[in-house]
């Protein structure tokens, strides 16, 4: 989230990125209520946001990071905030996170990926209104929970996953073995034993129950 800060534009172009209609919609006339930000597209899955992103150049990207099969919120995030990814003759754009989601492997992906805020949806309005002009100009933007936790883990941090061993982790806990957790990432069932090794090996345990009791006590759980 280290984005240099500059002036929010006059008006604020919003791509909203989420996988129900439903609530596209609702953000859709949530945003059209106030002065300075205008939607200027929509996407159901982090595919559909890489398109239309680079037709539109929007300033802001409002990103959810469940977002079905197929593309999930970090790797469209990852993909929108890369170099390789931005409009020609034009910045990449900032992806401000709108999620239900404030675990602290959600977080730290999302920061790796190169958000430039993290909201939840419980939030008022008003305070989604001046976040999206905030990412806007590269200013880090972080729900009230979200920040007391990035705090917490400074002071007292945990071990330190990547995120494709977060990955990993977070297939581990809903019960997936080796084989199946090597089809969800397209990973080598090699890879994915040996990102397995390096996980237990920071959780200092030997099993897959343990690594799982590891997580939830360091709060790793996705």
């Amino acid at each position: 989230m280290g984005d240099a800060v500059t002036s929010a534009p006059a008006t604020v172009r919003v791509l909203l990125c989420d996988d129900h209609a439903v609530v596209r919609a609702g953000l859709r006339a949530l945003l059209s209520s106030t002065d300075g930000i205008e939607v200027v597209g929509e996407a159901g899955s982090g595919e559909e946001a890489l398109a239309v992103a680079a037709g539109l150049s929007p300033h802001v990207v409002l990103m959810d990071l469940q977002l079905g099969s197929g593309m999930d919120g970090v790797t469209a995030t990852r993909r929108l905030t890369s170099a390789a990814e931005a409009p020609e003759g034009g910045p990449a754009p900032r992806v401000l996170v709108l999620t239900m989601f404030d675990t602290d492997a959600d977080i730290a992906r999302a920061v790796a990926a190169g958000a430039t805020g993290y909201l939840l949806k419980a939030e008022r309005p008003e305070r989604l209104f001046a976040a999206i002009r905030d990412a806007a100009a590269g200013r880090t933007v972080l729900s009230g929970s979200v920040a007391d936790r990035v705090v917490s883990r400074l002071r007292s941090p945990g071990p330190a996953l990547t995120p494709r061993e977060s990955d990993i982790l977070g297939r581990l806990v809903q019960g997936l073995g080796n084989r199946e957790i090597a089809r969800a990432l397209f990973l080598s069932e090699a890879t994915v034993k040996t990102h397995l090794g390096r996980v237990y090996a920071k959780l200092g345990v030997r099993t897959r129950a343990g690594a799982v009791a590891a997580a939830a006590r360091h709060r790793l759980l996705p």
